[in-house]
């Protein structure tokens, strides 16, 4: 049986934030969760589409693929191979997650140190280095893992005990109404140990704040909005749990001269009178250095010339775009008295019959204005 698209199983638009995703899911884990649909065997399938469409949807990575390649994305026995969901849903996970909220805590709770944050570092580009590719140092302000106590936040292993009031769960029952939940322990916070002499550097943290300087390499062909993920350089976890990761998010500076529209670079060509009425060449940039470009006699202001493979090469598939050159005819400036008259004798001659041979586009144009205000009249 075909998978449901999972914003339709979650009733949410494709563009939807995590929080929009979280109040859906908590409204529908409610209502197919088995405890309160026992027996009822289309509810707890529901249940199990509802809790796999939000663990996708709320992993950036995985929703990346997924919202790129569908189901075979993050599903292996779809020939994605990247992840997905084998065997049943784990009902006490969901029930935490569901009402942990709602009544201050849930059957998982929290399991021991949290995992750290991840942080996003806005990194400025210049199209040559988004183009061709750059390394890069950056500074982040982050908490980083203790290296006196490993983590552990005690002045030494002797020093960790377990909590007295959990045994070590981390965890206690309590009842609300007709709901037996579990929360985090007040006394350990969930972290199931209590420190009897905190580590004199991090003060029983297992981290402290500074500044960690990075080397990122930014591939070939980046442009604005692409983001480069950095596994395990976001803040360190509580107590020596997993670090988060680092999002490098990438804006391209605007170029003096190209504008980039995919992998195909824009730009405009200054020609003279001269050059677009007999043709020749003409020197156009590149992000390579210079190169020659034929210039067809006749042409016009507005002519859109090709260059191919003068463009970007695309960071995913590798091909290569194009350079397209605009041609804009320039107007002489400053003109000098023989210059002027040189000019009116050049227009002398396109004028009478010459007129439509010379300047077709003039002679149409002045044509139809002249129809127009005759049909006015008539």
């Amino acid at each position: 049986m075909s998978k449901r698209d999972y914003y339709e199983v979650l009733g949410v638009a494709k563009g939807a934030d995590e929080r929009e995703i979280k109040k859906a899911y908590k409204r529908l884990a409610m209502k197919y969760h088995p405890d309160r649909n026992q027996g009822d065997a289309d509810a707890e399938e529901k249940f199990k589409e509802v809790k796999e469409a939000y663990e996708i949807l709320t992993d950036a990575e995985k929703r990346a693929r997924y919202d790129q390649f569908g189901h075979a994305g993050v599903d292996p026995n779809m020939g994605g191979g990247h992840g997905g969901f084998g065997g049943g849903a784990d009902f006490g996970d969901i029930f935490g997650d569901v009402f942990g909220d709602i009544f201050g805590g849930g059957r998982g709770g929290r399991r021991g140190p949290a995992r750290g944050a991840d942080l996003r570092y806005n990194m400025e580009l210049t199209l040559e280095e988004a183009v061709r590719g750059v390394s890069k140092e950056i500074k982040i302000p982050t908490h980083v893992h203790c290296e006196q106590c490993n983590g552990s936040g005690a002045k030494s292993s002797a020093d960790v005990k377990t909590c007295p009031t959990c045994h070590g769960s981390g965890q206690v029952q309590m009842r609300q109404g007709f709901f037996a939940v579990q929360q985090p322990c007040p006394h350990c916070h969930g972290r199931g140990k209590i420190i009897a002499i905190p580590c004199g550097k991090c003060h029983g943290e297992g981290r402290y704040q500074r500044t960690k300087t990075l080397s990122v390499k930014i591939p070939a062909g980046v442009d604005t909005g692409d983001r480069i993920r950095l596994s395990g350089e976001g803040e360190a976890g509580e107590t020596g749990a997993p670090n988060g990761d680092l999002y490098v998010q990438v804006h391209v500076r605007e170029h003096e001269i190209f504008e980039r529209d995919g992998n195909n670079l824009y730009c405009e060509v200054p020609i003279s009178f001269t050059a677009a009425a007999l043709g020749g060449e003409i020197e156009v940039p590149t992000l390579d250095g210079r190169v020659k470009l034929k210039v067809t006699p006749e042409t016009q202001t507005g002519k859109m010339y090709r260059m191919r493979g003068k463009g970007v090469k695309s960071v995913r598939s590798g091909q290569v775009g194009d350079l397209m050159c605009k041609v804009v005819v320039e107007t002489p400036v400053n003109l000098t008295e023989e210059q002027k008259e040189l000019l009116r004798q050049l227009d002398n001659s396109f004028s009478g019959a010459a007129a439509k041979t010379h300047k077709p586009k003039s002679e149409g144009f002045f044509e139809g204005v002249k129809r127009f205000f005759d049909d006015l009249t008539n």
